[in-house]
């Protein structure tokens, strides 16, 4: 059973930074891809961020130039958040794509507002 685990979320100010972290049992290098997903209230799932086995990152438009997707070592993914805004209030969860099937995380809270 594929484990992902969330951490780093809460408040914080528009402007503002946070770091999340994703902790996996399984080496991300087993996957297609790592992902990034954020659903707000009332919304469909967006995807956010991926990286895939070979390093190549893609973000979405409302995202790109503030976030960052990275790894560390064989079970660690993170997503930098910078300049966040009000928008950028969801849970978001980290997610392991294999093939055609994808593997999620509990989720992390992130509130943006002052």
């Amino acid at each position: 059973q594929v484990q992902l685990v969330e951490s780093g979320g809460g408040l914080v100010q528009p402007g503002g930074s946070l770091r999340l972290s994703c902790a996996t049992s399984e080496s991300i290098f087993n996957f297609n891809a790592m992902g990034w997903f954020r659903q707000a209230s009332g919304k469909q799932r967006e995807l956010v961020a991926t990286i895939n086995v070979g390093g190549k990152t893609d973000y979405s438009d409302s995202v790109k130039g503030r976030f960052t997707i990275s790894r560390e070592g064989a079970n660690m993914v993170f997503l930098q958040m910078n300049s966040l805004e009000p928008e950028g209030t969801a849970v978001y969860c980290c997610s392991a794509r294999l093939v055609s099937r994808n593997y999620w995380g509990q989720g992390a809270q992130i509130a943006v507002s002052s």
